[in-house]
């Protein structure tokens, strides 16, 4: 039994929250800077004390402000796992591992079996006998997903833990992690700034801001049909519902073809995702293509970084707009304004599909 029951506040980061998650679910928690994710697994893992209210993890209350009951952080049966790895540099990978099972009075071969076994869980076993400063930031994060759950924790924590990785070890640790959260049907909280990881990962999401809990539910649910714009820019990714009609086609319910990446059958309810940066804007539509090519009345350009976001009218069925992420100079020479129309433009491979419902449901 490893659910999550959380109903606390703290003033002085001005947070009050209010979430369950059941045993076997894994949760993404989703929002800007400073909006109280990171608080809200402080407090869980007991690294933070609340003003009020109570937490149970696996049915056991952890803190209960009322009663006094406050069990310390090492004694709650959770795991903590953030951007670093934080591996201890003069030990091998293995015995990493192996840190948590000795603590809990194994004996030496007794770790290193456990260590051993979760070393290949992770695709990690060829790198037993090296030093962390050996490993690339990839394999770190691998060793330290097995070294937190070497601890068999009830929950295990994860603060961004994809934010510190390349784009090419990035996509590997979040099938690793689905994988092995799915198989072990491990309770999880994962703390991102990017919907693909809580698309990859999670059963359930819940948008935080300003300290509270503005959205929350299955993954593809809130995605599919946000509460908030807040909710379907926050990680600022163009999302297009729909149906599968072919292999690799979405059709939206305007009618509408959009071509992408995945593998569903044919009826399914499906959503196309694709980044802004992906996209290019044309003043007309160009021809003989196999982009993506979808009409857009603009509704407002922003600077974005150090280029311009065009952001285009709501979607016909009342979804939030798409976005493009331009640079400056190509905004100028478009002579871009609110009101006009233009072209997105999207190559196939850029648009990924996925499955409208949670795997979990």
């Amino acid at each position: 039994m490893s659910g999550v029951r959380v109903q606390t506040g703290l003033d002085q980061r001005g947070v009050e929250f209010d979430l369950n998650l059941d045993d076997g679910e894994v949760l993404a928690v989703l929002g800007p800077n400073g909006a109280g994710k990171s608080t809200l697994l402080l407090l869980i893992a007991g690294l933070l004390r609340p003003d009020r209210g109570r937490i149970e993890v696996g049915g056991t209350v952890v803190t209960d402000t009322r009663t006094g009951t406050s069990v310390p952080p090492h004694a709650r049966g959770v795991a903590m796992l953030s951007q670093q790895a934080m591996l201890f540099p003069h030990l091998s990978v293995i015995a990493n591992v192996a840190y948590a099972p000795r603590c809990q009075g194994q004996s030496r071969s007794a770790a290193r079996t456990i260590a051993q076994r979760w070393l290949e869980a992770v695709d990690a076993s060829h790198l037993a006998d090296r030093r962390p400063g050996q490993l690339s930031g990839g394999q770190s994060q691998r060793v330290a997903i097995a070294r937190a759950l070497a601890a068999e924790p009830r929950l295990l924590l994860l603060d961004e833990p994809m934010s510190a990785l390349d784009v090419t070890a990035a996509p590997a640790l979040r099938r690793l992690l689905r994988k092995i959260l799915r198989t072990e049907r491990r309770t999880a909280i994962i703390v991102t700034h990017d919907l693909i990881d809580a698309l990859a990962v999670a059963d359930k999401v819940a948008v935080v801001e300003n300290g509270r809990v503005v959205e929350h539910g299955p993954v593809r649910g809130v995605l599919s049909a946000p509460r908030s714009g807040f909710a379907a820019r926050i990680a600022g990714i163009n999302l297009i519902p729909g149906a599968i009609s072919g292999p690799g086609v979405i059709r939206t319910p305007w009618g509408a073809d959009i071509s992408g990446i995945g593998a569903l059958d044919p009826g399914v309810a499906a959503i196309a995702l694709f980044r802004p940066g992906a996209v290019a804007v044309h003043l007309d539509p160009p021809h003989a293509s196999p982009r993506n090519v979808i009409a857009v009345t603009i509704a407002e350009l922003d600077m974005h970084g150090i280029g311009v976001r065009v952001r285009g009218a709501d979607q016909p069925d009342g979804g939030t707009g798409l976005a493009a992420d331009i640079t400056a100079a190509s905004a100028a020479d478009l002579d871009l304004e609110p009101g006009k129309t233009v072209y997105f433009v999207v190559k196939a491979q850029e648009v990924e599909l996925h499955p409208a419902l949670s795997a979990a449901t």
